[in-house]
């Protein structure tokens, strides 16, 4: 039995290309396709002896700093992929990759990690971000992508959503139904530190619906409180304006910072309405609790006075009140009871029930 396993592209190392991996882990004989590649991305991902193909997006100018820019050639790519020697396709996405053609005798499996957020839940945001020509130029390319987006779903035979918002999202875009498999943690790499030390941490890339510089801005008004910021993005620059003197910005760190900043933090501050959102459960895994805005994924995985807080809009007077509230019972969260709550979202979860699905079609 032949198998193709896909994912939109492999240029960043974030959290979709985590799951990709340890998919590839789980099915270790598959051929691999995306429709752009860097190179010392598949060896981070330990695919690089893998076959691995690609599309013509492959030979545009610049395909690691410009394939965002391709997008709106990326349906008509995506379905020049032939998959007819193939029995069972795997794909992984957040964007085009799902949309491949297939035959009546293929099976398609998805694991979506959300349909296309700036086509869909996020469209106004990143509409209004653009200045007046490119949103009228984006108008029209995502119109036609939503249609396309919708019509080439049709096709998937199974989705997967990597949690129960997703599941939502995807019943209410494609009007197509998800078992939910949580996205795989690497909580091992991660000690419980029970000293917390008297600062606050968030982290993550620096775009627009992070609300990243909502954070920074509630701390301009908590000057006795400090907080790190870690994570590079567009909006670097932006934040650093915002920032006041008991805001320090780290930029991008490598994994031992970051984890070493996790564990000692007090807390971990989250404004995202995020798919899933794995950094809240690493932080969880360090002993850590979690204040995060009561939307999205992280209402999966944080434990309301147990493992973290929640408030209830992405402003600086709700976070205010939610911080001035952990100060008060921060001697509550113990921190043991905290990283059990992740070990839940633990790779060896993750292969146990993806595998157990797929066995199924085998």
């Amino acid at each position: 039995m032949k198998i193709a396993l896909l994912h939109d592209w492999i240029i960043e190392i974030a959290g979709s290309e985590k799951v990709f991996k340890e998919i590839c882990e789980i099915i270790k004989d598959a051929e691999i396709w995306t429709i752009v590649y860097d190179k010392n991305s598949l060896k981070l991902l330990g695919i690089e002896n893998r076959k691995v193909n690609s599309t013509i997006a492959q030979n545009f100018p610049l395909p690691k700093k410009l394939y965002r820019y391709y997008f709106f050639l990326y349906p008509i790519f995506v379905e020049q992929i032939d998959l007819s020697k193939y029995d069972i396709i795997i794909s992984s996405s957040h964007a085009f990759i799902k949309g491949v053609l297939k035959n009546s005798n293929q099976i398609h499996i998805c694991y979506c990690h959300t349909p296309i957020r700036y086509a869909w839940d996020l469209y106004f945001d990143y509409i209004n971000s653009l200045n007046p020509i490119f949103k009228i130029l984006a108008s029209y390319f995502l119109h036609k992508i939503r249609i396309w987006d919708y019509i080439s779903s049709q096709r998937i035979d199974y989705f997967i959503a990597n949690s129960n918002n997703v599941a939502k999202r995807i019943k209410m875009t494609y009007n197509k139904d998800a078992i939910v498999i949580h996205p795989p943690v690497d909580v091992e790499s991660f000690e419980v530190e029970t000293k917390k030390e008297n600062f606050y941490i968030t982290a993550g890339r620096m775009v627009e619906y992070k609300k990243i510089d909502i954070i920074v801005k509630t701390f301009s008004k908590l000057k006795d409180k400090k907080l790190i910021v870690i994570g590079d993005g567009p909006n670097f620059k932006k934040i650093k304006k915002l920032s006041s003197s008991n805001v320090e910005l780290l930029g991008h760190v490598d994994f031992g910072t970051l984890k070493n900043y996790l564990k000692k933090a007090k807390a971990f501050i989250y404004m995202a309405d995020e798919d899933f959102g794995i950094l809240p459960v690493e932080a969880q895994a360090c002993g850590t609790p979690v204040i995060a805005y009561r939307k999205g994924g992280v209402l999966e995985s944080v434990i309301e006075n147990k493992t973290g807080l929640f408030f209830d809009y992405q402003n600086e007077e709700s976070l205010i009140n939610a911080i001035l509230k952990f100060e008060k019972i921060e001697d509550k969260f113990e921190p043991y009871e905290i990283r059990k709550n992740s070990e839940k979202f633990s790779k060896e979860e993750f292969r146990k029930k993806f595998s157990e699905f797929i066995k199924q079609f085998f």
